[in-house]
């Protein structure tokens, strides 16, 4: 089975999810690091303009959206599996609150926290890209105690769920929801500077935090993005072509297609009208499920690849 290759830098959140699943799973994976900001020169052949950390490459299929990425791990490596005891389908749902809402509360106060110290170039690409353009940091920095409120509760409601006696949140074995959930409690701990003191009133969640910490990301080894781009050149799509009838759009594939975000906040932020942006990813589709979509597209540096990308949060359409 070819490797998988996360390209990804470590102060990334979203990252660290991915990189969660893949200690739970105990995989051995290459590790390219991408920059922080924009241009990624050695990511936008891989993905055709998706700009979005991390991204997943397996061969010459690449993987966009922690959704899409998590979902092709488990497919590929299902033991041990992300739903111990059950949870499948419900556990996406929880993502889509801690992705979604609780994602874009968090990143509220790191940034509104971080206002006075935080890079200048720093905050004029990520500020637009989480709360749509002409978003005020000042505004961010003054809501800082009604986001407290806002965020308590919800964190509160994660350690209700560990006080039971679970070590996980599915029971005795880590699985998707501790991932969905540990993230953001790694990202307040390390990036709100009130963090560790905030987090202090969650004596269960302390405890069910160093467990997921201590299952660790499986074995990274270092990759160079020429090598990365090299194993794709080298390769073709293993994904298979695959209709799906019962599509809502009638979409169907060796249709032209264009893939974009569905609006900011949606997909970890994704305002995607700034300027010089290449938001839209254009391809022709490969395959359809109710839940992901592949599209084929071609560059000069790569040859053939096949871009995946959830259906949720993302508009596709023909043309």
């Amino acid at each position: 089975m070819p490797e998988i290759i996360l390209h990804h830098y470590p102060q990334s959140p979203v990252s660290e999810k991915v990189r969660v699943v893949l200690g739970i799973k105990g995989l051995a994976w290459r590790s390219v690091e991408i920059p922080r900001l924009p241009p990624k020169p050695d990511l936008m052949p891989l993905t055709g303009g998706y700009r979005q950390t991390p991204v997943m490459q397996v061969g010459a299929d690449v993987f966009c959206d922690s959704q899409c990425i998590i979902r092709a791990i488990e497919h590929r490596h299902p033991e041990p599996t992300l739903f111990p005891g059950g949870g499948d389908g419900m556990a996406w749902g929880v993502g889509r609150w801690t992705d979604g809402p609780l994602f874009t509360t968090v990143i509220s106060l790191v940034m509104g926290d971080s206002a006075d110290t935080m890079a200048p170039e720093f905050f004029a690409d990520r500020i637009p890209l989480y709360f749509g353009p002409g978003a005020d940091v000042e505004a961010l920095k003054a809501r800082i105690p009604e986001t407290l409120a806002d965020l308590r509760p919800q964190v509160g409601w994660m350690d209700t769920r560990i006080a039971t006696g679970r070590p996980f949140m599915l029971g005795p074995d880590p699985g998707l929801p501790d991932a969905l959930c540990y993230y953001l409690i790694w990202f307040i701990r390390g990036r709100y500077s009130k963090g560790p003191e905030f987090l202090a009133g969650f004596p269960a969640l302390n405890a069910w935090e160093e467990r997921v910490r201590a299952i660790g990301h499986g074995t990274p080894t270092d990759m160079t993005a020429q090598e990365a781009l090299d194993i794709a050149r080298a390769t073709e799509p293993a994904t298979p072509e695959r209709p799906d009838p019962g599509d809502p759009q009638g979409l169907k594939p060796g249709d032209p297609v264009t893939v974009t975000p569905a609006r900011p906040g949606e997909a970890y932020g994704g305002a995607w009208d700034l300027p010089g942006e290449a938001p839209t990813v254009a391809g022709t589709v490969l395959s359809l499920t109710p839940e992901d979509i592949a599209i084929t597209r071609e560059d000069g540096r790569v040859g053939t690849v096949a871009v995946h990308f959830p259906r949720v949060g993302y508009k596709v359409r023909a043309g």
